[in-house]
């Protein structure tokens, strides 16, 4: 078993992709003080068209790499099914490590509506999950959920290419029905994917002022910086923490994306980790 993390310790974030980086976003303005080592698994995204046997393999793996290599204090699961996939699993591999998933944020959606209908958009693997509908039972009576599995959106995030992308959600958003502040519109639309809210000014401006958008990012920073405070990790120096990135694929699509949505001008380091059977 692993020895106790040291708080001047990484704290270690990984994603099938680039949609990470909008949880990245938010742990880095929520924990500016620590250094952070982000893996994109890009050899082989998206996870939300595998299987959750892959998914969950892949989780494992990355985790094993992140934990043996760079002696990651936490893990930051920024990824819907990656979490919905693998968590149990990877808690129960490292019992000692400070572990946080991902989860759309249904649950403030429902306490936020005052229409009671809420638009979600999600990765067709994660709207197929145990997990996701599960919480999706637990919520039955606060609010009404309209679903939408969004096939592509992420891929076309990844590969930065906005005519598809803006295709896609004009698409989506349109089956998903009338969003609004009148009786029966959707008032809150919760982006159940971390590519999402790199879009969400694309997004807002097609759901229009009166729906509000609700991703996990900032939930999640505030959870992994309770559990920190709690395993007395929180890194107590007050000079800004660095950013490692590293991907599994080619580096071209997570150092385009960590400049144009984060502002970051870093040479991404590639990695090798093996493929599940």
């Amino acid at each position: 078993m692993r020895n106790a993390p040291q708080a001047a310790a990484p704290i270690g974030v990984f994603d099938s992709g680039v949609g990470g980086l909008s949880v990245l976003r938010a742990l880095r303005e929520q924990l500016p003080q620590e250094d952070f080592v982000y893996l994109s698994d890009a050899a082989h995204a998206p996870y939300g068209e595998r299987t959750d046997h892959y998914v969950s393999a892949r989780a494992l793996r990355v985790a094993d790499y992140l934990v043996a290599q760079h002696g990651v204090k936490a893990l930051v699961v920024a990824c819907n099914t990656a979490t919905a996939a693998a968590i149990q699993m990877l808690r129960a591999r490292w019992p000692v490590l400070p572990i946080v998933g991902i989860e759309p944020a249904l649950k403030p959606a429902a306490a936020a509506s005052q229409t009671k209908r809420v638009g979600v958009m999600a990765t067709r693997s994660t709207l197929q999950s145990a997990k996701f509908k599960s919480l999706l039972d637990s919520l039955q009576g606060q609010a009404q959920f309209v679903v939408q599995a969004c096939d592509g959106l992420a891929a076309a995030i990844e590969n930065g290419d906005d005519r598809i992308t803006q295709a896609l959600c004009e698409t989506y958003v349109r089956a998903m029905g009338d969003f609004g502040q009148q009786p029966g519109q959707m008032d809150q639309l919760v982006l159940g994917c971390t590519h999402y809210p790199l879009i969400g000014d694309m997004l807002q401006s097609l759901v229009g002022p009166g729906a509000d958008l609700l991703d996990a990012g900032a939930p999640v920073s505030l959870q992994t910086r309770r559990v920190l405070s709690q395993t007395d990790l929180l890194f107590a120096d007050g000079a800004a923490g660095t950013t490692r990135l590293l991907s599994t694929g080619t580096a071209e699509a997570l150092s385009g994306n960590a400049l144009r949505w984060l502002g970051l001008d870093r040479v991404v380091e590639g990695v090798q980790t093996d493929v599940p059977q």
